[in-house]
């Protein structure tokens, strides 16, 4: 079923290919090949970005990946999440994410910053600087709300956050 029903699945795999057309000083046919996949499955990822293994796209729609980011194995991605720029750098400028990472829809990860091994990332939540491996992340702009140990959130796909105190009344 994902290779004829699920276009976070087809979208990483028309990467692939554009990204192996770059890498052979085709980028030309890499943008085409990029810009009729962002059209087609509404996920627009620069044909330079580098995906790890095992990467999994929940809803893809909506996901932005910029030129020099880098996403590492086992990572799981809900729908509207972007890896881009400040717009005060140059160069390396976008995410390096880390393996088994879990980021929430909507979530915004802007900057040339590492989300370490095994972060969550909560949903909605704008990151402008580094998040530690195993750590939480929630908020506008984010903070560390949570820095167990030991899990594989984008393996769980586990949004909840242990033993914090809220301080607010809904």
């Amino acid at each position: 079923q994902p290779f004829l029903y699920f276009k976070g699945f087809q979208a990483i795999q028309a990467h692939r290919i554009s990204h192996w057309l770059w890498t052979q000083g085709r980028e030309t046919l890499a943008f085409h090949f990029q810009s009729r996949m962002s059209e087609l499955f509404q996920v627009d990822i620069h044909p330079a970005a580098q995906l790890g293994a095992g990467l999994f796209f929940d809803h893809g729609t909506g996901i932005v990946i910029g030129e020099t980011a880098v996403v590492g194995d086992e990572v799981s991605m809900l729908h509207a999440v972007t890896l881009g720029g400040t717009g005060a750098e140059r160069g390396d400028r976008h995410p390096k994410i880390g393996r088994g990472v879990l980021l929430g829809a909507g979530a915004k990860v802007l900057g040339n910053i590492t989300i370490g091994d095994y972060a969550k990332i909560a949903s909605g939540s704008v990151v402008l600087k580094p998040v530690p491996a195993h750590c939480t992340a929630a908020g506008v702009p984010a903070r560390l709300v949570n820095c167990p140990t030991g899990e594989q959130p984008a393996r769980t796909m586990d949004h909840t956050l242990a033993d914090i105190a809220y301080d607010f009344v809904i």
